[in-house]
């Protein structure tokens, strides 16, 4: 403490320890203490009860920061030069990427695993990631190529019931139960794997931090760690994601960003078909899904999703009709099922499964306003058989025509597809890839297909099925019923 001219005071806060020869050893603090948020991330210097940036309730925690922390990277930890230089001149090999013998798996990552790159995959517990990592790892090493699962919430005994179970066991698999984000580095820079898989990235811990695994500075410093060593050895790593109660990825936002590729898996554990869907791809396409079904022997890819998702439709059932849904590349066809009962209270319930609620009732304002259909008093639940989930507006018309199917009580024509989008005015929209959306129809056996009238103009060839053009909400449902 000194005091200044003017009376005032300067404090200086530093650690003091007691030395042996009764002097004072007087240290510089090399750290503070911060309060971080541990749902996106924001950092305070005291703690707060709801976080300003996300909004989340009781979510920060005291977390000891280094002032010249292990975040801080060398200038040669990168391979990209030091200097800017011509994008034309840089040398590009013509590399294949990495199979794993799963070909819904390698469609989704764009045809492969690229050399060096960064995977995040996330989903609910139970849901099927480990297995899926385990058995994208069987593919590889029966390719010969030698691969690491680092797990960090089972022991290798665990791991080898797993894979015996699960029927992929093989001696180019080396399996370690490690937590210890150096230990995991130097593992891989004696072992050199071709393929490296982190479960789960929660798990990891580096002592030089003082917080506990699972926050937000140790998964980001982890990330870190992990994304410096791909891109300098070419070793491509899955990071195995834990996901909040709201679904998303935990951990802060940043750490989809430093990613190259991030993939979700949907599905209810009670449903048997599971949705692996690209969310981001710095490789391949950003809609890309891949289906799965899962079985006693673990996950079996679905070759064809339309005729499992349409296995069970009911016939001539009000409140049925069948969308044709982009997802990515790929064409299929889902059941979209409506359900309208009179309601008992005054504000009537929207139930929405498998869709934007939103939407839904976007939808039915619609309906009411231009159709003249009193919804109103009426509660409505939709659901998309299956357990997949639809988002494109090309299934707006079909939403329209489940409803209007069961409110009116009448069944739509058994081997009929509706696609397209609606405005608030009741017109329907042109929507795209529709060549790709009548072949799958046609090829499912459909024979009648209700389109906007915009997309008849671009349209090359429909043979082996009737198209229906329509502009209109009102002229769609007159053409159905």
């Amino acid at each position: 403490m000194r005091v200044l001219p003017g009376g005032g005071i300067t404090c200086y806060i530093l650690n003091v320890y007691y030395h042996k020869d009764l002097e004072f050893k007087i240290v510089k603090k090399a750290f503070k203490t911060v309060f971080t948020c541990q749902a996106c991330g924001y950092q305070a210097p005291k703690w707060m009860g709801k976080c300003p940036d996300c909004g989340g309730w009781d979510s920060f925690m005291e977390e000891r920061q280094a002032v010249a922390g292990p975040l801080a990277v060398a200038r040669d930890a990168l391979v990209a030069p030091s200097t800017p230089v011509p994008i034309d001149s840089i040398e590009i090999e013509n590399e294949k990427r990495l199979l794993t013998a799963i070909q819904e798996f390698d469609r989704v990552l764009g045809g492969g695993i690229v050399a060096g790159s960064l995977i995040l995959i996330g989903g609910d517990p139970g849901i099927g990631k480990s297995t899926l990592m385990l058995q994208a790892l069987h593919g590889l090493a029966g390719q010969g190529r030698k691969v690491l699962y680092v797990s960090g919430e089972e022991s290798i005994r665990q791991i080898r019931l797993r894979s015996k179970r699960l029927a992929s066991v093989s001696p180019h698999i080396l399996v370690v139960s490690e937590v210890e984000v150096n230990s995991i580095l130097a593992m891989i820079d004696s072992v050199k794997p071709e393929v490296v898989v982190i479960d789960s990235i929660q798990t990891m811990f580096n002592p030089e931090l003082g917080s506990a695994p699972g926050s937000v500075s140790q998964v980001r410093e982890a990330t870190v760690r992990l994304m410096l060593m791909a891109k300098r050895s070419g070793i491509p790593a899955f990071l195995v994601g834990h996901v909040t109660k709201d679904g998303a990825i935990a951990g802060p936002k940043l750490l989809e960003h430093m990613v190259d590729t991030v993939l979700y898996f949907e599905g209810d554990r009670n449903h048997i078909f599971r949705v692996l869907r690209a969310v981001k791809n710095r490789f391949g396409s950003t809609n890309e899904i891949g289906v799965f079904e899962m079985k006693d022997k673990g996950l079996d890819e679905v070759a064809n999703p339309s005729a499992v998702f349409l296995s069970e439709r009911p016939a001539a059932a009000a409140g049925s009709v069948v969308a044709a849904s982009m997802e990515g590349t790929r064409p299929i066809l889902v059941e979209l099922q409506a359900l309208t009962s009179g309601t008992s209270f005054g504000t009537p319930r929207r139930t929405i499964l498998g869709l934007d609620a939103n939407r839904v009732a976007l939808l039915a304002a619609v309906m009411e306003k231009k159709v003249g259909m009193h919804l109103m008093g009426y509660d409505i639940f939709m659901n998309v058989a299956g357990g997949v989930k639809v988002g494109e507006p090309a299934v707006d018309l079909a939403i329209v025509a489940a409803i209007a199917s069961s409110f009116l009580d009448k069944p739509i024509p058994d081997r009929t597809v509706v696609v397209g989008e609606v405005g608030l005015t009741g017109e329907v929209r042109a929507v795209g890839q529709v060549e790709q959306r009548i072949l799958e129809a046609r090829k499912m056996g459909f024979n009648r297909c209700i389109l906007p009238q915009s997309n008849l103009k671009r349209l090359a060839s429909s043979d082996g099925i009737e198209i229906t053009g329509v502009r209109s909400v009102v002229e769609a449902v007159e053409n159905l019923f």
